[in-house]
């Protein structure tokens, strides 16, 4: 740099001495001229005038001129130019030159670059000129530095996703370029791209826009019939608003369609809007609405509304069938710091029951088996007083679509105060009873409304809402006894408020007990009170410490419950259920409220539980300190049952068992679980009040146990010597699953098997020949097996293992199954068959589900950038649809 610097100044000064010399021969000649015509006074005078008024001339150079050559520089006074010869480099002002020659005339303001002969004759080193973001490699290039005009032969360049070569370029000004005989792709290989467009006149405006005219699109250089009279891409790096070209294709009962057609508007750099339509030719149609919108450090979220009208053969035919969908979906999340003592989230996904089974326009098979739809809306609020008092409102919709039940809560509210310590001193620890004596406070109200989906958000929704609150009061302590048992005591108070409640009343004239709905407020009060002690064991057994397996360390959590809530039988009453009057029945009018109903005898109970842990201690040969590593053999092992004091009979609830591991490092996850019942069953398969052993059986009656086994495993996992799992997961938008043990979607984003959305990182990763050395794979297994012996049935209910893989061929061939078998029903379920080609610029990918109600296929292939994301083509068979009215 300092050589740079020297030759740069050195440059200048006789660009300065030669700027002078240049202005006194100037001065000389209006000298001799003005001596013509005026007299020698005048010319004084003059000449001072002039001198005032007149501004001196600038240096030919505006700017220092940093220039390098490898085999010579050349200055010429005479013709004012300066000379770089083999790997020249120029800079000056805004830009930046490099080339195999570099003429700069500074008299004239003009650059020449282009390349050279190397030692075989061969041309190289040719131009890179860079101004600002944009970079051009021509083949040569002049250019004026006070006009900033160009002229570009054979000149490359990029803009965004874009690669742009065109015979001549010519460079207006720093934001206007004209282009002949130009080629533009998306392609990786400019000089041998898979394939381009061809045009001969092209403007492009940086940052901004590239305006075409006649184009022809070429194939691996070969023309097709696809052309267009003009075309128009925004190339801004914001985003610009724009019409989104449809989707063409037919189905066998709606006929010919045309699909994802709209307009994307770019509102702001805050919120966007795309708004999209389809129909089909037997007069069905769809519309959505999806908006993004976000505010930096504050909250984030996004609104998709659809709605279809489909209609299914033809009228007047027996297998006609109308009805309309809609699916509402709204995602909002706040940051963490926009505001700690509040917070406001979203996540709602309503509407249709059937709208995934029956959508035209999506096809999910996991969205198709979910049977349910939730949504929540919540805003809490904590406020900073002593005690700290927390509220919560929240709105929560649960719908069923199978039995299209609603459940909705509008909303709940939730207030706590936090723990208060009457007793404990002001300062240091808690000890003892009284020191550890607590309470606070909890009212909790809800409005909820359980109805169908038909009635939803109609009169007979709000008809049927139950309004209540629930006041609590927890008093509890804590305190050890002999050092190592930990002992926890409480009581609580409750208060119910309902403003709803049921009167039951025999009607004669229907010969049956109905219910009766009084509206108007009543109230009942309960309490109860329990206690709880449990310790910790800890049990090691010590190997050797030269061995791999140096101890075993196994943790056992014993603990033993008791809890009494009293009868409180005056809220009950009674009725008659016939028409004598003679036979009565106790009922509580607060049946069906939601909080419960008061108890009608007293509850005395003894909850026992027992929980286990196993974990070894191994010799770790990674570690440089030569330090033990743990590793869990078993997450736990748990044992829990009760027994009713208060009860006459059938004092001892089923035991319940429960186990669970993970193993090959946590990719293998195993849970076993059952129920062991001490009672007998009569002839009748009924629970009787003896013990399943003095009726000539075991101790325990096995009545269910479940097993399930979850493996995920890949490539890239360390144990198969990867670096972690980066598989592509499927999207949840459509109701479906994280994994692809159904398949995968044929919706109308296209996703590829195995990317994670960093395609160019993914690809620098691969092997660039015709086959890997090692084959990117992933394998999903998934097993569930269930037993029922409730009532003597001995019978296996469910036992069916499912599979899902992905493997990479080759760098550009992918393939996929998922599949697998139900043992009891004895057949294959659902299976899916995908195939994916990279073909570099573009992808082509084909799924087939080839059997059971879901049999359909899908094939697409088109180009992988985004800008260009409309040339393609697809076509698809979609499964029958099933419509239920």
């Amino acid at each position: 740099m300092t050589c740079q610097n020297a030759h740069a100044q050195e440059f200048e000064k006789k660009t300065t001495s030669l700027n002078t010399s240049t202005q006194k021969k100037n001065a000389t000649s209006n000298s001799k001229t003005a001596t013509s015509s005026i007299s020698k006074t005048q010319k004084e005078a003059q000449a001072k005038k002039t001198d005032s008024i007149t501004p001196k001339k600038k240096g030919v150079l505006e700017a220092i001129v940093y220039r390098k050559a490898k085999d010579y520089e050349k200055l010429d006074q005479k013709k004012k130019e300066l000379t770089l010869y083999n790997e020249a480099e120029l800079k000056y002002q805004d830009f930046e030159l490099k080339s195999g020659i570099i003429v700069f005339n500074y008299d004239k303001n003009e650059i020449y670059a282009g390349r050279i002969k190397d030692s075989v004759g061969k041309l190289s080193q040719p131009p890179v000129f860079t101004q600002g973001n944009q970079v051009v490699e021509p083949d040569s290039i002049r250019y004026n530095t006070k006009t900033q005009k160009a002229l570009v032969w054979k000149s490359r360049t990029s803009q965004g996703e874009f690669r742009i070569k065109a015979d001549v370029t010519k460079k207006e000004n720093d934001s206007v370029y004209y282009m002949k005989g130009a080629i533009f792709t998306t392609a990786e290989d400019l000089d041998d791209p898979e394939y381009y467009f061809k045009t001969q006149k092209v403007k492009f405006v940086p940052g901004k826009k590239v305006v075409v005219g006649p184009t022809n699109m070429v194939i691996a250089d070969v023309p097709t019939p696809i052309g267009l009279p003009f075309a128009f891409f925004p190339m801004s790096e914001s985003a610009e608003s724009g019409f989104i070209i449809p989707t063409v294709g037919d189905n066998t009962r709606q006929g010919y369609y045309l699909q994802n057609g709209g307009y994307y508007f770019a509102i702001s750099d805050k919120v966007d809007l795309t708004v999209q339509g389809d129909y089909y030719t037997n007069g069905s149609w769809g519309l959505r609405g999806e908006s993004n919108y976000a505010q930096r450090y504050k909250y984030n979220g996004r609104v998709l509304v659809r709605y279809e009208n489909n209609i299914f053969s033809e009228k007047g035919l027996p297998d006609y069938q109308a009805g309309k969908l809609y699916n509402i979906q709204w995602n909002h999340s706040q940051d963490g710091k926009a505001n700690p003592n509040s917070r406001f989230s979203a996540s709602v996904n309503l509407g249709s029951s059937q709208y995934f089974r029956q959508s035209a326009n999506n096809y999910n098979v996991g969205s198709s088996m979910n049977n349910t739809m939730s949504s929540s809306i919540s805003y809490s609020k904590t406020f900073e007083t002593v005690p700290q008092v927390n509220m919560s409102l929240t709105a929560t919709h649960n719908q069923n679509t199978n039995t299209k039940e609603v459940n909705m809560t509008l909303p709940s509210m939730q207030v706590s105060v936090d723990n208060i310590f009457p007793f404990a001193p002001k300062f240091g620890t808690k000890k003892g009873i009284i020191d550890n004596l607590k309470l606070s406070y909890n009212v909790r109200g809800e409005n909820r409304a359980r109805t169908k989906e038909d009635y939803f958000f109609k009169k007979e929704m709000f008809d049927s809402l139950n309004t209540g609150f629930q006041h609590s009061i927890p008093i509890s302590t804590n305190f050890k006894v002999f050092k190592y048992f930990s002992v926890s005591a409480g009581a609580n108070y409750n208060e119910v408020w309902y403003f709803n409640t049921t009167k039951k009343q025999y009607n004669p004239e229907k010969n049956k007990v109905e219910d009766i709905r009084v509206n108007g407020f009543d109230s009942f009060r309960t309490y109860n009170v329990n206690a709880n002690i449990g310790t910790t064991i800890y049990g090691t057994f010590n190997i050797s410490k030269d061995a791999r397996l140096q101890a075993i360390r196994h943790v056992m959590r014993p603990s033993v419950g008791y809890s009494y809530t009293p009868s409180f039988e005056q809220y009950y009453d009674t009725y008659a259920i016939d028409a004598t009057g003679q036979t009565m029945q106790q009922y509580t009018r607060f049946q069906g409220g939601l909080f419960g109903t008061p108890g009608l005898t007293n509850s005395s109970m003894l909850n026992m539980s027992l929980s286990n842990t196993l974990e070894a201690k191994v010799r770790d040969d990674d570690n440089d300190k030569g330090e033990a590593k743990k590793l869990m053999l078993l997450n736990s092992l748990n044992f829990s049952t009760s027994y009713n004091i208060s009860a006459d009979s059938l004092k001892w609830a089923p035991m319940r068992v429960s186990t669970g591991t993970a193993i090959f490092k946590d990719k293998m996850q195993i849970n076993l679980g059952a129920t062991l019942d001490p009672y007998a069953l009569d002839s009748n398969n009924r629970r009787i009040n003896m013990y399943n052993i003095d009726n000539g059986g075991s101790l325990f009656r096995l009545t269910s146990a479940n097993l399930t086994i979850n493996w995920s495993m890949s490539s890239t996992d360390p144990m198969f010597g990867g670096e972690g799992d980066k598989r592509n997961k499927n999207s949840l938008d459509n109701g479906g699953r994280g994994d692809d043990l159904f398949g995968q979607s044929m919706a109308n984003n296209r996703n590829s098997m195995f990317n994670n959305g960093n395609e160019e990182e993914d690809e620098e990763k691969k092997p660039q020949t015709f086959y890997a050395a090692k084959l990117p794979w992933n394998l999903t297994f998934a097993y569930s097996l269930t037993y029922n012996n409730n009532a003597r049935q001995n019978e296996i209910v469910n036992n069916s293992v499912m599979v899902s893989g992905n493997v990479e061929l080759t760098p550009k061939w992918k393939v996929g199954v998922s599949t697998g078998y139900d043992f009891v029903q004895k057949g294959v379920t659902f299976t899916q068959f995908r195939f994916e080609r990279d073909l570099k610029s573009w992808r082509m990918d084909f799924s087939w589900t080839p059997i059971g109600i879901y049999s359909s296929w899908n094939f697409f292939i088109g180009i992988k950038s985004s800008m260009l994301s409309d040339i393609k083509w697809e076509k698809r068979k979609t499964p029958d649809k099933r419509y239920n009215n």
